[in-house]
């Protein structure tokens, strides 16, 4: 926190979470960039490439729910790794009148030389596992915090 003489929970803005949250999470995606560029990816795509790494094809509206983005915004993200070869947009068999995004061969084969990410990440960041894995924790302690909040927030 600030070594201002001030009292705690004002408005300074290094004692903000949102501050440091807004700083840390643009210098990770920076980092992450050195990674994905050479692989053709943006950040936002390499987060849909990794649910469908995970989860094999899935429909529009689980990836929505997987990634925590709306249809809207994952749109678009689909779309450009359709046009880059890497998914292939279907009609779900289980239901057609759903669209399934898949993985193409290519799609696939780029798992390969993402598997190097997580250690290169770790290497660059030069932070111990165990910091990086609490961190991790915290932040996703904090997500289910914010969600709650926000849920209680459109009940009132």
């Amino acid at each position: 926190m600030s070594s201002t003489t001030e009292a705690p929970g004002t408005l300074q803005l290094e004692d903000q979470v949102c501050f440091a949250l807004s700083v840390a999470a643009r210098n990770v995606v920076a980092v992450y960039r050195s990674f994905l560029e050479p692989m053709g990816l943006t950040h936002p795509q390499y987060l849909v490439m990794l649910a469908l790494w995970q989860h094999g094809p899935l429909s529009v509206k689980r990836l929505s729910e997987l990634l925590q983005l709306d249809p809207g915004t994952l749109s678009p993200l689909v779309k450009r790794l359709e046009a880059s070869g890497f998914v292939r947009r279907d009609r779900d068999p289980r239901d057609e009148r759903l669209l399934a995004i898949a993985l193409t061969d290519e799609g696939r084969a780029l798992r390969a030389r993402a598997e190097r990410i997580p250690a290169g990440i770790v290497g660059r960041l030069d932070m111990d596992l165990d910091e990086l894995t609490a961190l991790h924790a915290a932040l996703t302690q904090l997500i289910g915090a914010s969600r709650r909040a926000l849920q209680d927030g459109d009940a009132r």
